[in-house]
């Protein structure tokens, strides 16, 4: 088991080939802390960019944050109906897809658990993915995809893995 402390992202543990730790964010007005997983290799090769990508999300956590929680806010304005359905009872319905009508109330439905620092494509792009749980869809979750700042799609958590 190989452990590190790096000055930014802090105690690491090199596991499942990756690199994983703590960090504490604020989505929902909630402070939580969430699984943080640097995506490099043994040798903790950590890129510049990968170190801007997270540097600048803490730098800009407040905004970002509220662009990904109006996001998913739309998301499940768009799909909720759907998962009501395939839950068919009311009941059951209600409590894991209810119908809302601010974003504050997702606060309930949705539990951030992990930022993710993906490693650096040819394009060259700051990439985090945010992975949440959320009530509608245990098995899925949900992913808040971030590149270079910039929340650019909510989804199933596949797309930030």
């Amino acid at each position: 088991m190989k452990m590190i402390n790096d000055d930014l992202f802090g105690k690491l543990e090199y596991k499942n080939n990756f690199w994983r730790g703590k960090t504490t964010i604020r989505m929902f007005e909630s402070k939580k802390e969430i699984r943080l997983t640097v995506d490099a290799h043994e040798d903790a090769d950590f890129s510049k960019i990968q170190k801007e990508a997270f540097q600048n999300f803490i730098d800009n956590m407040e905004d970002i944050i509220n662009e990904a929680e109006k996001q998913v806010y739309e998301y499940y304005e768009d799909n909720y109906e759907e998962y009501r359905d395939m839950l068919g009872n009311k009941l059951e319905a209600d409590n894991f897809a209810p119908e809302i009508e601010t974003i504050s109330e997702l606060k309930k439905l949705v539990k951030p658990t992990e930022l993710i620092v993906r490693r650096v494509r040819k394009n060259g792009k700051r990439r985090l993915g945010l992975i949440c749980d959320v009530s509608w869809d245990i098995e899925d979750g949900l992913g808040i995809k971030i590149e270079n700042e910039i929340v650019e799609e909510v989804g199933y958590q596949d797309i930030v893995l």
